[in-house]
């Protein structure tokens, strides 16, 4: 049984999804993994480190692929990425398939098995697996250390012979993993923090980590959070009451990190440019949704802008400014996942379709894309498969 691991190519994307110590309990269960070189040079993981593991470090990703019964990666990988992959192989990575449902389908006709570990249902068995947790808590850790970096004052109240020094205010919008995690960080680094959210349930966590609790608790906001744990849209005419309520808190703020994201949508816009004018000069704002659009009105993806004096940060793939810390947790991730297809006593690929965790995860199957979720246009008439 062979693991392949590819080096990204995404622009910007510096993770990588094995490291040394997956490497070697990989080869626990049976498995010899083959390593594109230069795959973690990233996330400061030199190929040496991980031939020592004992995986083969080739010089190609199709000699990484050939044979290859799973394929390891961060983001989706390109078709051309994939050519000569294995039929039946598991392309396993994160593959954000909404609005790439083609790229998604072009995986499928490969003959791969594309899995989408983003789809991993939040159930107790798969915690350990849970890579949008993994990766959001260390970029709520990521987004405030951006934003002492970028505010030009001290973040704790400090009182010196010559006077005090004021605390910082921080509001974090959005206390899911990754507005938990910024609460938290900035409690620590001695911050005023309050935060807000459209789940209930974040009113207690965000009071537990110290921080004050600002939202409209209407009727809509106590239905406001899926079986599954996500934040549901909200309605138009709640978004304008929290935005009311949240206006006048913005004014009063040194730092604002924004985290709402809501999967297979746009992020939603929290901050307009009228709130950023009410803000003070050198007052900050990080938004960590910027890859999806951005919950800042003026947020450019992918760059710093400073508007009236107000810094905007909108970095891509935060986590990937962690990449040595992101890579160990993901490929974690990725190790507690790939255990559950194994058969230990086998030591062989012993896939159990039924399972849960596979059916949730599984997109494209038998050159087919089967994932529910997933909606892909019918080929024309002609056109080859």
């Amino acid at each position: 049984m062979k693991i392949a691991v590819l080096r990204e190519r995404a622009e910007g994307e510096t993770r990588v999804a094995a490291t040394p110590e997956t490497v070697t309990k990989f080869a626990t269960l049976g498995a010899s993994v083959s390593i594109e070189a230069g795959a973690g040079e990233g996330a400061r993981i030199p190929d040496a480190a991980f031939a020592a593991a004992g995986a083969t470090i080739v010089p190609s990703a199709a000699e990484a692929l050939a044979g290859a019964a799973i394929v390891l990666g961060v983001r989706r990988p390109r078709l051309a990425e994939l050519a000569g992959v294995a039929p039946g192989a598991l392309v396993i990575g994160i593959m954000d398939p909404y609005g790439n449902e083609a790229d998604v389908a072009a995986i499928g006709r490969s003959g791969a098995v594309a899995v989408a570990m983003e789809f991993m249902p939040r159930i107790t068995r798969a915690q350990v697996m849970d890579v949008l947790s993994s990766q959001a808590n260390l970029a709520g850790y990521q987004a405030v250390i951006d934003a002492a970096a970028a505010f030009d004052r001290a973040m704790p109240m400090m009182m010196t012979a010559a006077g005090t020094v004021r605390p910082a205010k921080v509001f974090v919008m959005g206390a899911g993993v990754a507005g938990l995690q910024a609460i938290a960080t900035a409690k620590r680094l001695g911050a005023v923090v309050s935060a807000n959210d459209v789940r209930p349930a974040a009113k207690e966590q965000v009071e537990s980590l110290g921080g004050k609790f600002i939202a409209v608790e209407d009727e809509e906001f106590k239905q406001a959070e899926t079986a599954g744990g996500y934040a549901k849209q909200m309605s138009a005419a709640y978004q304008q009451k929290q935005a009311e309520l949240t206006a006048a808190h913005i004014a009063k703020q040194d730092i604002v990190i924004t985290t709402a994201l809501i999967p297979g949508r746009p992020a939603p816009r929290l901050i307009t440019r009228a709130m950023v004018e009410s803000m003070q000069p050198g007052s900050v704002i990080i938004d960590l949704a910027a890859e999806r659009g951005g919950n800042c009105e003026l947020t450019v993806p992918g760059s710093v802008v400073e508007v009236g004096g107000v810094t905007i940060v909108g970095h891509r793939n935060v986590p990937g400014r962690l990449a040595t810390s992101a890579s160990q947790l993901y490929a974690r991730n990725l190790l507690a996942f790939v255990e559950t297809l194994i058969d230990k006593k086998a030591k062989a690929l012993a896939i159990n379709w039924d399972d849960e965790l596979v059916k949730a995860t599984v997109l494209t199957r038998d050159g087919l894309v089967v994932h529910p979720n997933i909606k892909v246009d019918p080929a024309p008439a002609g056109t080859a498969a």
